[in-house]
């Protein structure tokens, strides 16, 4: 029975062996310079764009607010916030498109891939903290507004 089980053992091995071959070839499969080049110029090209609307974004905040004053102060903080967060995600990315464009077999790909992924997910959880943060001393700043705005008006009429 054990030289049977063998011999399917082998048989299956010997029917796979060209889909092993293949597969081990495909994880070495080098991409062409010209393909690395292209990509890494449109990266680059993209990553331009994002810096030219970035800079657009910040001069509309800014004419926003001149414009206004008091709480729209705070939403200008928050826009440029979401604005230099958008901004780095999109730098991340094209970065990550050129360093996966600098990958010569499909195996460095996956693992620049993973690195990058990592990555962000660390900037994710920071920013997660950070916003925590900010949300509660807005809170508790707004609440001490509400409360001394209280104390002005009750305190004027007793």
């Amino acid at each position: 029975m054990t030289t049977e089980t063998n011999s399917v053992l082998n048989s299956v091995k010997e029917a796979f062996a060209p889909v092993t071959e293949a597969f081990t070839k495909l994880q070495n499969l080098e991409v062409p310079e010209a393909a690395r080049e292209f990509v890494k110029k449109q990266a680059e090209a993209a990553k331009t764009r994002a810096a030219d609307a970035y800079a657009g974004s910040e001069k509309v905040t800014n004419v926003i607010e001149s414009a206004v004053a008091g709480s729209v102060t705070e939403a200008g903080k928050i826009s440029r916030n979401i604005q230099q967060a958008i901004y780095e995600d999109a730098e991340a990315f094209f970065s990550g498109i050129d360093k996966l464009a600098s990958a010569k077999s499909i195996s460095e790909a996956v693992e620049i891939q993973s690195s990058l992924l990592r990555a962000r997910g660390e900037v994710f959880v920071s920013r997660a903290k950070a916003t925590t943060e900010y949300l509660g001393k807005l809170v508790t700043d707004g609440a001490k507004t509400a409360q001394d705005n209280f104390a002005k008006v009750y305190g004027k009429t007793a």
